[in-house]
């Protein structure tokens, strides 16, 4: 574990790897320090925020124990999916497997939320399943609303249109991010996700 100031109310905690991130993560929001504001974890980050010292932050930082299996304890929701997305049988074909594999083994996998970012309420899901999903070559302009896609070692769901480069395989009618509703984003740190096959609506 390594420290660095961010500014001078932050430390960046940089750590090995995912899983220890997710430990490092649930420990820390399990029983913050004094004065912390915010906690913000990225793939092999932890941002900590406080308003208080920096000096103080840094040992009670330096004390926290990740928590083992962190990314198996957090509360589960289920997520419908339809899989007809117009990357699936590519995937399938960089996996070597059918369409009807990829859906199944994406639905087999208990995915849980590492860490969020890029859009509001857009999730990195990640699982104990070996994924390694090149993003597309060329990004598309507009991916819908609700698109479920896998990139790298990542699962994800669109929370509005926007531009994207990873691969979509399917679909869902779930909001993922309403500022309407409280809390605003349905996926956070910790949270754990079945995509369940909704078959095609």
């Amino acid at each position: 574990m390594r420290l660095l100031p961010s500014g001078d109310r932050a430390l960046l905690v940089e750590l090995d790897d995912l899983d220890e991130v997710l430990g490092y993560y649930t420990a820390l929001t399990a029983d913050p320090p004094a004065d912390v504001v915010d906690v913000v974890p990225a793939a092999r980050t932890v941002l900590v925020t406080t308003s208080g010292s920096l000096d103080v932050l840094s040992r009670a930082l330096r004390a926290v124990t990740p928590i083992a299996g962190a990314q198996t304890s957090g509360d589960l929701i289920e997520i419908p999916v339809v899989y007809d997305g117009e990357d699936l049988p590519d995937v399938a074909q960089l996996l070597g497997c059918t369409a009807a594999e990829v859906v199944a083994r994406h639905t087999g996998d208990e995915w849980t939320v590492a860490f969020c970012g890029f859009a509001p309420g857009f999730g990195y899901l990640t699982s104990a399943g070996s994924w390694d999903i090149p993003r597309r070559e060329s990004p598309r302009t507009k991916v819908p609303t609700g698109a479920v896609a896998l990139a790298g070692e990542f699962s994800g769901v669109y929370p509005r249109e926007s531009p994207g480069g990873w691969q979509l395989i399917g679909r869902t009618s779930v909001r993922i991010f309403d500022s309407s509703r409280e809390p605003a984003a349905l996926f956070h740190p910790g949270r754990r996700v079945r995509f369940v096959d909704a078959g095609r609506g």
